[in-house]
């Protein structure tokens, strides 16, 4: 039985970074810590994360949230001004997701 289901909470735990995490792309230091929910489970080596931004670093929150300006920004820039006259409110608010894949060794209960 897995360990893990959609919406647990959990954390990414703290370790060392492996040479075979690098080559495999399975783990960084910029994920120690982080907390969310998860979305879905493929495997034991990839669970899909939605990280919540409150646990991002400073450096990582800016990122997000200036890559999630641009995403908008070209979005808006890409449609007629009639269309945009229609988008509600939710529409043109829209929130980017930061989902990371963690391998199940990595997570702990939040």
């Amino acid at each position: 039985m897995a360990k893990w289901k959609e919406g647990d909470l959990v954390r990414v735990i703290s370790r060392e970074v492996t040479d075979e995490d690098r080559k495999k792309n399975r783990y960084f230091e910029h994920m120690a810590g982080l907390k969310g929910t998860i979305e879905n489970v493929y495997s034991d080596l990839e669970i899909a994360v939605r990280v919540e931004p409150e646990s991002m670093s400073k450096i990582t929150r800016d990122v997000h949230t200036t890559a999630t300006q641009r995403m908008k920004d070209k979005f808006l820039e890409s449609l007629p001004q009639e269309q945009k006259r229609n988008l509600s409110e939710a529409e043109l608010d829209f929130k980017a997701q930061y989902v990371l894949l963690v391998q199940e060794s990595d997570l702990e209960k939040a």
